[in-house]
């Protein structure tokens, strides 16, 4: 995993644990890496990576069965497509509307780019 400078390393680490609930390669109580694989596969500290299970456990993502591990809980879909929502519009979305603006773009334009662009997902 190649970590970008802007945001936290643990931080980071959570946006990976969202892809994989969104995608649902994690699936409600199915288990997640150990802290300590996982600091081994991102190369990581396992501090950081028990920072970023802290902050998931605390957003009721994961749940940590005692000498067993973490799993993913009944809520995290819902949860996590709500937490990444509200980053995208807060973060991302006003630059969008930014360069939208700058190059004179307006939405039945995007509109028929996204349509476009999901049409080719399907073949």
């Amino acid at each position: 995993m190649e970590f970008s400078k802007n945001k936290s390393i643990y931080m980071q680490i959570a946006d990976y644990f969202y892809g994989n609930i969104l995608l649902e390669k994690w699936k409600v109580d199915e288990k997640v890496p150990s802290v300590r694989q996982l600091a081994v596969d991102l190369e990581v500290n396992p501090n950081t990576v028990m920072r970023t299970y802290t902050h998931l456990q605390d957003k009721n993502i994961i749940y940590n069965q005692r000498g067993i591990g973490f799993f993913v809980s009944n809520e995290a879909q819902s949860i996590v497509k709500d937490l990444v929502k509200e980053q995208f519009t807060t973060d991302e979305l006003p630059e969008i509307f930014k360069t939208m603006e700058m190059l004179g773009m307006d939405m039945q334009e995007i509109s028929d780019y996204y349509n476009n662009w999901k049409s080719n997902l399907k073949n």
